[in-house]
């Protein structure tokens, strides 16, 4: 009886063991397979990252190649992309420079020493020799020595007379000095106005574009906008270096007048002083 109910009790306990071990194993399978899963799923995640950051890098690279080339325009390019209003901002560049340079060459052609000039003159004229001074007028450049040649010229016709035309001899010179400065004046006012148009135009394409195009992008108004800036800076970098020539031969022009003004003077005091002495 003992043997039976210990062979029962070892059979129960056997019973009771199988189908624990089973479940025992099937839990640990499933968390095997879970931390497999879980295991799988960040490296996957981590190569998507990798490949998605790769790919923004090569389109970023990309994108700054493409800048680089689209910023390396040389001059013929940007004047293309400028429209139309370049071809008069070229015309007002081409004839500033011209003046510029002609204004340039002639003010330093009739530039003289004065003080020099006058000593030899009041040289000739204390000596009598009114012959001697004009021929000296005659072979010195500039207003100085036509204002006193002009004078020379009426000195046996009273002070009054060698005034005047020293005073008409001036005014000549005076339109002499000033010729082409209008001209400069009017570039440097221009030009930007110019190049203000054509930012207006610019715009308007740009928006114009903007209105036909049913998806709007970047590229629909690169080109107008792009127009806009370059007749702008165009305007200004022209007009700039334009109305600094224009500020610098005002400036020579004011040293012309006041050397003409000088000799006039030294000539009428001179020629009083002679006159008073009898000498001429």
């Amino acid at each position: 009886m003992r043997k039976f109910l210990l062979l029962f009790l070892v059979l129960s306990a056997a019973l009771w063991a199988q189908p624990g071990e089973p479940g025992s194993d099937a839990p640990a399978g499933e968390e095997t397979a879970e931390v497999t899963e879980e295991q799988t799923e960040p490296a996957e995640e981590t190569i998507e990252e990798t490949v998605v950051e790769e790919t923004i890098e090569e389109t970023q690279e990309g994108e700054e190649v493409e800048r680089a080339q689209s910023a390396s325009m040389d001059l013929k390019d940007l004047f293309i992309s400028g429209g139309p209003f370049m071809y008069p901002l070229l015309l007002a560049l081409l004839i500033g420079i011209a003046v510029s340079v002609e204004r340039f060459l002639s003010y330093r052609k009739v530039k003289i020493n004065v003080g020099s000039f006058l000593e030899k003159m009041g040289g000739f004229i204390r000596k009598g020799d009114v012959k001697g001074a004009e021929e000296l007028c005659e072979r010195t450049r500039g207003p100085v020595a036509a204002i006193m040649h002009a004078g020379l010229l009426r000195h046996d016709k009273g002070l009054e007379a060698v005034e005047k035309a020293v005073e008409s001899s001036g005014g000549i010179e005076m339109a002499y000095l000033e010729k082409g400065i209008v001209v400069l004046a009017s570039v440097s006012s221009i030009a930007p106005m110019l190049g203000f148009l054509g930012t207006v135009s610019g715009m308007i394409r740009a928006f114009g574009e903007i209105a036909a195009a049913k998806n709007v992008e970047a590229s629909l108004v690169a080109g107008g906008i792009q127009e806009a800036l370059i007749t702008t800076a165009t305007g200004l970098v022209i007009a700039i270096p334009i109305q600094i020539s224009h500020n610098y031969f005002i400036s020579r022009i004011g040293k012309f007048v006041v050397d003409m003004e000088e000799a006039s003077i030294f000539l009428v005091d001179t020629l009083a002083e002679m006159e008073h002495l009898k000498q001429l």
